[in-house]
């Protein structure tokens, strides 16, 4: 039994993503609609989230675009705030994503007593932000130095929008990331957030760590659950559950409560 029964309470966790609009220092944020309008977006869409029946959320910052590799401070404020306005409202287990800032999602976390993270934590990439290096030393002694030992890990091994500047196959990514690093999860993505996890890639490294749990990270949805979840002990959605899986759009609660009955009948 994995660590997913413990903290979310099943096997095969759906963790839907909160999308969090753009806030202030990101070039999308309106300033004339404020705060207030990102918070009753953020309300909006974990209501539909969770009275469709998702096992747990994640919040993220998901439109800062373009991201950061190391965040500015009024980021991570503005989405505690968001986050502490909303906790009397959340019903399931939560984490944060704070693009791409392992740090300050370790930060986050404690701030709003997130169960877990997901972040780019190792690794040196060529990327749509430029050349992209990570610490994970440093981030894990940070994460331990403020008390969050008990915050669960997500690492995504296929970032998006960024390659491996070394030739490494993803088996070998696979096997060192978690002898080196002792990760909660690994997460399998596809190039942008909606694009289709490999099934193949995705079995690759479940069989290459299988006693880890492998998150499908993006582009599940109802034509592929069935396939992804009898590979992976779970999966990230976030484009599928929004109106017309357009990214964009806010959350669908119809497509919501379609796809989390399909994954029910899953699991039985």
């Amino acid at each position: 039994m994995s660590w997913l029964k413990d903290v979310i309470g099943t096997e095969k966790a759906v963790i839907a993503m909160c999308h969090l609009r753009a806030l202030p220092g990101d070039p999308g944020f309106d300033a004339a609609k404020g705060m207030n309008w990102v918070i009753d977006r953020a309300y909006d869409d974990l209501t539909a989230l969770q009275n469709g029946g998702v096992d747990a959320v994640m919040f993220s910052n998901e439109f800062s675009m373009p991201y950061l590799t190391k965040v500015k401070a009024e980021t991570a404020v503005a989405m505690a705030r968001i986050i502490g306005q909303l906790m009397t409202e959340i019903r399931v287990p939560y984490g944060v994503n704070v693009l791409w800032d392992p740090v300050a999602s370790f930060d986050l976390a404690m701030a709003v007593d997130a169960k877990f993270i997901r972040e780019i934590f190792t690794g040196a990439y060529a990327s749509d932000f430029g050349v992209w290096n990570t610490n994970v030393g440093e981030t894990i002694r940070h994460q331990h130095r403020i008390g969050a030992g008990k915050v669960k890990t997500l690492f995504n091994i296929v970032p998006e929008a960024a390659v491996y500047m070394g030739e490494r196959d993803i088996c070998s990514i696979a096997k060192s990331t978690v002898f080196n690093n002792r990760p909660d999860a690994l997460c399998v993505s596809g190039l942008t957030a909606g694009s289709r996890t490999d099934s193949a890639t995705l079995k690759l490294v479940k069989d290459t760590v299988p006693n880890t749990v492998v998150l499908a990270n993006t582009g599940v949805c109802l034509e592929n659950v069935d396939e992804q979840l009898a590979i992976a002990d779970g999966c990230v959605t976030a484009t599928h559950f929004k109106k017309d899986g357009v990214f964009d759009n806010f959350v669908d609660g119809d497509r919501v409560s379609r796809f989390m009955d399909r994954v029910r009948s899953i699991r039985q």
